[in-house]
């Protein structure tokens, strides 16, 4: 590669983070909801809308990109992380055609009304078990990216991929914590991707399964936000209260290791299930209220973390609905905020759909939220430039 190539793509990151800060793409938001809809018995996407408006949250992700769903999320104002699922990647992989048919299909034919905001590509690919969509992600997303640029989206969509806690050797302390030997030459490539494009490295941090599979050694006031004596990380100096915020940092320093100091974390999931099969230690509905409400207070707060207390920790809490249809162990289906009739599964705050034993009260009527932010263009310029790195 020449110098001036590596000028180009310098200079593309640099400009391409900032139109990113500038377009909304990265709003101000701190507290957004994984809408799974892997059940038989929730509430159409219509009253889905209500419901979120209710609940003041504007900001979901959904695991694919339901025709259905974005309709009835017209006018709404609530921002949308959709997703092309894993299913897809070896297909998109192939060509950029195939990715422009997808995007303008099921991103495109819905924008501007439908706030689609990010595409989620794949979700967990690597560390897990499928090897050959570990080796298609990376050009998938660049397929991707490359339509949503020639289709002039890039301002408004943001590109990213979801990724387990699997990805790490090792995440404890947060200063030990490094990408698997095996997932570097994958991550390596997709990282220096998405830093290019600017792009946030989504993470699914769950201390629920962290203390489900080693309840003996982990303090369950430390996984559910209550007071304890916490954790001292030597190396860095820092105490850590909770284990979101431990789990947050842990992937802060991978980032930093691999050379990506300045690249964004977002929780892509987190939650806790409010029941379980016997061995699934913590998955009660008092733990699940107590992680879920400590976490939403903590999100509505707007701060950082020990190792970035100036970057607001922004999350997706998985999940909206209780999930009938999921398979797995009972804790699968049981880590919604709300049960399938549209009431409360326990109080945090929100109303339902419908009174419940939780917290009898009636559903309040909101008007359509509006969306106020403006999206700038990127510079012609520039255009040219990213254009000759796309085709290089």
């Amino acid at each position: 590669m020449t110098t001036f190539s590596l000028f180009l793509i310098f200079f593309c990151g640099i400009f391409l983070n900032g139109v990113f800060q500038q377009t909304g793409v990265d709003a101000g938001w701190t507290y957004g909801v994984n809408y799974g809809r892997i059940a038989d018995n929730i509430p159409p996407p219509e009253s889905v809308v209500t419901l979120l408006k209710a609940a003041k949250i504007k900001n979901i992700r959904i695991y694919d990109a339901d025709h259905g769903v974005l309709s009835a999320f017209k006018g709404s104002g609530i921002e949308i992380v959709v997703g092309l699922g894993n299913e897809y990647l070896k297909d998109i992989s192939v060509g950029e055609d195939r990715a422009m048919n997808w995007i303008k299909e099921n991103v495109q034919a819905f924008l501007p009304d439908t706030h689609i905001r990010g595409i989620a590509v794949g979700n967990e690919v690597l560390g897990g078990t499928d090897v050959e969509l570990w080796e298609v992600l990376v050009p998938a997303v660049k397929n991707v990216y490359n339509a949503l640029y020639r289709l002039q989206l890039t301002s408004i969509v943001q590109v990213s991929s979801p990724h387990s806690e699997a990805v790490f050797a090792n995440s404890f302390p947060p200063s030990s914590c490094i990408f698997k030997e095996d997932i570097v030459p994958f991550m390596k490539p997709l990282l220096e991707f998405f830093n290019l494009i600017g792009s946030p490295f989504f993470i699914n941090a769950y201390p629920f399964l962290a203390y489900k599979n080693d309840p003996q050694h982990i303090d369950i006031d430390y996984a559910l936000f209550k007071k304890n004596k916490g954790i001292f990380d030597s190396k860095t100096n820092l105490h850590y209260d909770n284990m979101f915020d431990a789990q947050v940092d842990a992937a802060y320093i991978a980032l930093e290791k691999a050379g990506y100091p300045k690249m964004p974390v977002i929780v892509s999931e987190t939650g806790w299930a409010s029941h379980g099969d016997e061995n699934e230690a913590g998955a009660t509905l008092k733990n699940a209220r107590t992680y879920n409400q400590n976490l939403r207070k903590k999100l509505m707060k707007k701060k950082g973390t020990p190792y970035r207390p100036k970057t607001v920790v922004r999350a997706y809490i998985f999940a909206l609905f209780n999930e009938n249809s999921k398979p797995g162990p009972t804790s699968e289906r049981n880590f919604g905020l709300f049960k399938a009739d549209g009431s409360i599964s326990y109080n945090i705050g929100f109303t339902g759909l419908k009174p419940s034993s939780a917290a009898p009260s009636s559903l309040l009527s909101f008007k359509n939220l509006g969306f106020g932010c403006s999206y700038s263009m990127i510079l012609t310029a520039s255009s040219a430039v990213l254009m000759l790195i796309l085709a290089s």
